[in-house]
């Protein structure tokens, strides 16, 4: 990691390695994955950062246990970003336990003691990132960013940078009614909150975890009245799966500016074939898209972005496991292709979408 280089997304989210165990035992399991969401949103940010360029932009931790695979270490270092490996070796590397089975049936538990990142893990580099991805409880998400913010003002005098912008993930298990008012405090705090379809659904009471337009709109529009970040500018971006995200960003508390649903990339579900991480990846994807777009308002940068989001998803979910990054003589390919020409199809797929 290079303490000199100015960095544009940091992640909050934590790596490990995963085991991915399948109900059908004719299947042999998958071991020593690179997971996690921390991994996979800096996957999403590193698609867009070339090597000899952007790549070492994108910071990320990850805490290297005394059994940490030596063919992880290769792989990670492939990608050439501006990742903090710390060794730890009086501890295991956190490790998760998967199950898969039919009808998106998945279980998860951790097999060893995960660690939670905080502020304090951040260095002074870090600290001066211009996105940061958190994923988290709303009042974890209140007390990261006023710690993050504070340690950014001591440290004002060595460099001076705009402020932050933060992108909340919130977990699912407390997207809840009761919840519901720590989420509105939260909200004031960032200036992108990014709850997939279920998890907007959550806080407002809903159990279905089918993709309800209408129900998402409504739910978004309550946001957007509520105000999100500081000066109420701020933006939602629901994940939902392969209908696609769907934005709603408002101005400065004016009337709302930006809705707007953007189709998934692969509409041909034969293509996914791990959905995991895809969430993550593309918040990677939409904190850089937002990170090089800052003299833009929200509403106006959001959906470039997203776009790039739905992109970097597209890339997680085409396997198990990480992308493969090859470096070609004009440039990188990841899985054959070319980032940049797929966010072109993309564009070209949207503007067909969007036509009456």
């Amino acid at each position: 990691m290079d303490e000199n280089e100015p960095i544009e997304f940091v992640t909050m989210g934590m790596f490990i390695i995963d085991e991915i165990h399948y109900q059908d035992k004719s299947k042999p399991p998958k071991l020593d994955i690179i997971g996690g969401a921390g991994s996979y949103s800096a996957l999403g940010a590193r698609l867009f950062s070339p090597k000899r360029s952007f790549s070492k932009r994108v910071g990320w931790i990850v805490d290297c246990g005394s059994d940490f695979p030596q063919e992880l270490r290769e792989f990670i270092a492939q990608w050439d970003t501006g990742v903090l490996m710390r060794e730890t070796p009086e501890r295991l590397t956190t490790r998760g336990w998967n199950e898969y089975g039919e009808n998106e049936y998945r279980a998860f538990r951790y097999m060893t003691p995960k660690r939670r990142l905080t502020d304090e893990d951040l260095t002074p580099n870090f600290l001066l990132s211009s996105t940061f991805h958190l994923i988290c409880s709303p009042t974890r998400c209140i007390d990261l960013v006023t710690s993050i913010k504070r340690r950014r003002t001591e440290l004002s005098t060595r460099r001076e940078v705009p402020p932050p912008l933060f992108i909340w993930e919130p977990v699912p298990d407390l997207c809840t009614p009761q919840e519901y008012g720590n989420c509105l405090k939260a909200l004031k705090c960032v200036e992108v909150v990014s709850p997939n379809h279920t998890e907007l659904g959550g806080f407002f009471g809903g159990s279905d975890k089918s993709v309800d337009r209408d129900f998402i709109e409504q739910c978004c529009d309550a946001w957007i009245r509520e105000g999100i970040g500081s000066d109420q500018g701020g933006a939602v971006v629901v994940r939902a799966g392969k209908e696609g995200c769907y934005l709603a960003a408002s101005e400065n508390n004016s009337t709302m500016h930006t809705q707007l649903w953007i189709p998934a990339f692969h509409r041909n579900q034969e293509k996914v074939i791990d959905p995991t991480g895809g969430g993550n990846a593309f918040l990677g994807g939409l904190a850089i898209g937002l990170a090089r777009k800052r003299e833009l308002s929200i509403s106006s940068s959001i959906p470039e972005a997203a776009l790039m989001g739905s992109i970097s998803a597209s890339f997680a979910i085409e396997q198990v496991g990480m992308p493969i990054l090859k470096q070609m003589w004009d440039g990188e390919t990841w899985n054959g292709e070319r980032v940049l020409d797929r966010l072109k199809t993309a564009r070209e797929k949207l503007e067909v979408y969007l036509q009456p």
